[in-house]
């Protein structure tokens, strides 16, 4: 590799666009852009910035690309990664890693083989205060952890006249709103406790039951009741039909000594909750270490969603050339995701409890 990382983006949609600005804000270069035609590959590196375009993934992959970044369709994950990894390249593969678990281990095994780093993007953990929050339960200030609730809220399919190519089982996968959502609340929670969910219950709901004269196949929402590994329990609710609600990932976790919360759509506090008093941390004001590495501008000055990606971004790029930091999601994290989702299906079908894949 030569002393700034070069990287190659398959895809040009919205995704492709928050990669290729955390590629140039980490010191990277985007160096090619492929998409599903010529044409498209020659717009998409016009809108993105790139280097050039490719004709071919192949061309892109016989290129002096460090590190592929995957935002396509999830149906075509695999055979992308699956490509890529042969070729030698480290991966940025987006979520779901695989449109079920099988897919998503045999990813990681080959991506374990070959010595490539490869990664996922949960974000969230990249929020300053989520890092506290983590330090903070890690250090016993939090005490036992009891109980976990929250959910991930979104409206963007609230109506019979929205619709995207995740509707779409055979784009998407099996599940919508769990894997393309859920998934990150459970990674979350899981990040900052590091309690794993073992077992479950769940009911999927399908609220707008046709789309553009199509029957509508994969859920619109979520109910899950967990347990954890370490004798807590938690519930989530998960949609894409919440009228309002943008993307409110809320997450409380209830310790023995105190309660944390946080909220993606206000992350610039911690709210902490105690017997006499509550209180709300801010951003950048006396964090603990594992925090302070990601604040990135003075409190006052907030950060958001697009600082994650890019924090995500260059700790992958470090990842490169030496030890991983802690906390960098990856495949093993996104065949995770893809165990806990096979569990959420299953449940809903059953209508039963089952033990999620470890």
């Amino acid at each position: 590799m030569t002393d700034r990382i070069r990287a190659g983006i398959v895809g040009g949609g919205f995704m492709a666009t928050v990669h290729a600005r955390a590629i140039r804000r980490s010191g990277g270069i985007l160096s090619a852009v492929v998409a599903s035609t010529p044409q498209r590959s020659q717009a998409a590196a016009e809108l993105l910035g790139a280097e050039s375009a490719a004709e071919s993934l192949d061309q892109l992959l016989d290129s002096d690309v460090d590190v592929v970044h995957v935002c396509t369709p999830n149906a075509t994950h695999a055979p992308l990664v699956r490509a890529a990894v042969a070729a030698g390249k480290h991966v940025v593969c987006e979520k779901p890693l695989g449109v079920d678990a099988a897919e998503a281990a045999d990813l990681t095994a080959r991506a374990a083989d070959a010595g490539v780093t490869a990664t996922v993007p949960f974000v969230y953990r990249f929020y300053p205060v989520v890092r506290e929050a983590r330090a903070r339960v890690a250090d016993g200030t939090t005490g036992d952890v009891r109980l976990l609730h929250g959910s991930y809220l979104q409206d963007w399919l609230a109506l019979d006249t929205d619709d995207d190519w995740r509707v779409d089982p055979a784009a998407g996968g099996p599940s919508r709103a769990f894997a393309d959502i859920g998934v990150h609340w459970c990674d979350l929670v899981e990040f900052v406790t590091g309690h794993r969910i073992t077992r479950l219950t769940a009911r999927t709901v399908v609220a707008v039951p046709e789309r553009g004269g199509r029957r509508v196949e994969t859920e619109d929402a979520a109910l899950v009741v967990f347990e954890t590994d370490r004798g807590a329990v938690g519930n989530l609710t998960v949609s894409q039909v919440s009228q309002g609600r943008k993307n409110r990932l809320q997450l409380t976790v209830d310790g023995a000594a105190e309660s944390l919360a946080f909220d993606q759509e206000a992350p610039e506090t911690l709210w902490i909750g105690g017997r006499e008093v509550n209180r709300q941390l801010l951003r950048g004001t006396g964090e603990h270490p594992a925090a302070a590495r990601y604040s990135v501008v003075p409190a006052g000055h907030p950060q958001g969603y697009q600082d994650c990606f890019d924090a995500f971004v260059a700790d992958t790029h470090a990842a490169l050339g030496g030890p991983a930091p802690d906390g960098l999601p990856t495949f093993a994290d996104g065949l995770r995701a893809t165990r806990v989702t096979a569990a959420v299906l299953e449940s809903a079908s059953r209508g039963a409890w089952v033990d999620v894949a470890s």
